[in-house]
């Protein structure tokens, strides 16, 4: 896969199938009483149209209690929020866990430092996943 840190993108290499990291980054959403907003199935909604890619898919999630503090600090950051993290198979049966940078997102909407920690929780659930 195509690295984009470049673009604030992290890539990380999945152990495990596309619905199993799903599965697991759902699971420690609700432990951690994270809202999940929406799973986008990008790859089922082509299958609908008629259109094959692998298997791909966008979870949503947030919480207001972190979010609020960053959109009122930076209100441009609402087009970043909620978080999101995308899970993809790529051509040869390997899945990725790709996620923006905390750090991106900072420089991106010049976040007060002391309030980056309210975002970081993605780098720790894309973690998590991929093992």
């Amino acid at each position: 896969m195509t690295s984009y840190s470049e673009y604030g993108i992290i890539v990380l290499r999945s152990n495990h199938s596309v619905d199993q990291t799903v599965e697991k980054l759902e699971k420690m959403l609700q432990a951690k009483g994270v809202k999940l907003f929406a799973i986008v199935d990008h790859s089922g909604e082509a299958e609908k149209a008629g259109l094959h890619m692998p298997p791909t898919k966008l979870l949503i999630f947030g919480s207001p209690k972190a979010g609020t503090p960053l959109m009122v600090a930076s209100p441009g950051i609402a087009i970043d929020l909620p978080l999101k993290i995308l899970v993809s198979e790529d051509s040869q049966g390997q899945v990725w866990i790709s996620y923006n940078s905390p750090a991106y997102l900072q420089s991106r909407h010049n976040l007060p430092a002391d309030l980056v920690k309210n975002i970081a929780v993605v780098e720790t659930l894309a973690a998590s996943a991929a093992e």
